[in-house]
């Protein structure tokens, strides 16, 4: 099964690289309507989400919460949500209630903040509210607790629309991110054009390329990584593969590029917790 390659160690990549480069293994652009009653969730002006470029199994298990591992940090968000910390000793829940509350957040991050005079993204407004608000030391990105928090405000907005703004004070983040993305980098000297828009619905060796609109399923639950991870998780990623040295995640490039990649992705659901191969 394609969804278990991961899981598999070395081999496994061998043989389904063997295969596609024979001929034999070819989804091609027919994965991209693999589902063909997803296509007008996951399909928007000609947009197409990641998910439908993921295999059966793959979707299968995004589709159900009782099989979606990514479910295991929205719990987690629920409870830390509740829970009192800090000095302060106050909660999230405090100051907002309900994570249904928060409904409609998610979509319009990141945005221009007026206090810092740059972008501020979901994460970063997370451990805010815990030093300024709580009196709490910040969260690490990538650990479970910051993102278990952040799939809880991504799933109270699934089904809404990515619709973040990139006028007025955002633009020239805006068009930070816009450069970030189409600059050749790295030893391999590509940019991130030339896998998400020149090559979408290909082949690199194994990977099977998206349009890399995933502004509405990060964080995600990856086979490869075996747990939930950031969008800036992914950035690095991606940057390793160039052969580029990363940035650290939350570092201004990177929130500049996220507003770039999730305006990109303007107009399609949000799926937090998304799963990708």
């Amino acid at each position: 099964m394609f969804g278990t390659r991961y899981r598999m160690g070395g081999v496994a990549f061998t043989a389904l690289g063997a295969l596609a480069v024979a001929g034999v293994f070819t989804l091609g652009a027919g994965s991209a309507s693999a589902c063909e009653e997803c296509k007008g969730k996951f399909e928007v002006d000609g947009k197409k989400s990641g998910y439908l470029y993921s295999n059966p199994s793959t979707q299968a298990m995004e589709d159900d919460d009782f099989d979606n591992p990514g479910m295991l940090w929205v719990e987690k968000g629920r409870k830390l949500w509740a829970k009192k910390d800090g000095k302060a000793n106050k909660s999230c829940q405090d100051c907002h209630g309900a994570p249904e509350k928060m409904r409609g957040v998610y979509p319009v991050y990141p945005k221009y903040d007026p206090k810092t005079k740059k972008l501020i993204n979901i994460e970063q407004r997370i451990n805010r509210c815990r030093t300024e608000k709580m009196q709490a030391k910040p969260w690490k990105w990538d650990k479970d607790n910051l993102l278990g928090v952040t799939a809880l405000i991504g799933y109270v907005s699934r089904g809404l629309p990515v619709n973040v703004k990139i006028d007025g004070p955002a633009k020239p983040f805006f068009e930070k991110g816009k450069a970030f993305y189409y600059q050749r980098r790295g030893q391999l000297d590509m940019a991130c054009k030339h896998c998400h828009e020149d090559n979408a619905g290909k082949y690199i060796r194994a990977d099977f390329i998206s349009e890399g609109r995933g502004g509405g399923n990060f964080p995600t639950y990856r086979l490869k990584w075996q747990k939930l991870g950031s969008l800036h998780r992914r950035f690095k990623g991606c940057n390793k593969q160039v052969r580029a040295k990363p940035y650290k995640q939350g570092a201004d490039e990177y929130v500049n590029l996220e507003l770039f990649v999730k305006w990109r992705t303007n107009g399609l659901p949000v799926e937090v917790p998304g799963v990708r191969r």
